[in-house]
């Protein structure tokens, strides 16, 4: 059986899942004129907060993201429904998320290190 996850399983889950959404976006900006071309995003708060809500029992591939379309925004004539503007916020957000993924990964390691220092 798995081992339950620990913090730093969710913070490198959510490094990952940054790391994933930031392809999703990049694509989807570089697609903004392709016919056809339907917008992707990942899934990961929802497992996120799954494996949150029942602690001992989630484990790492519980929480991996998972690429999908979200059939929600506007479609353009041409079956387009890639909005610049709007992928320019959510790479915004992404970046200060995956910041905020790191630095809590550096502060968690700084702990780690700081009580081993005071065993030796």
């Amino acid at each position: 059986m798995a081992d339950s996850v620990s913090i730093i399983d969710l913070l490198q889950a959510g490094m990952k899942a940054e790391g994933v959404r930031q392809k999703a976006i990049a694509s989807n900006m570089a697609n903004i004129q392709t016919p056809g071309y339907r917008r992707i995003d990942i899934k990961f708060e929802e497992m996120l907060e799954k494996a949150l809500e029942s602690p001992g029992k989630a484990t790492a591939s519980d929480i991996e993201p998972e690429v999908y379309q979200p059939m929600n925004t506007p479609v353009r004539s041409n079956g387009n429904d890639v909005n610049m503007e709007a992928e320019v916020g959510n790479l915004v957000k992404n970046s200060l998320r995956y910041t905020a993924y790191v630095r809590l990964m550096q502060k968690r390691f700084t702990q780690i290190n700081a009580a081993i220092s005071l065993r030796g």
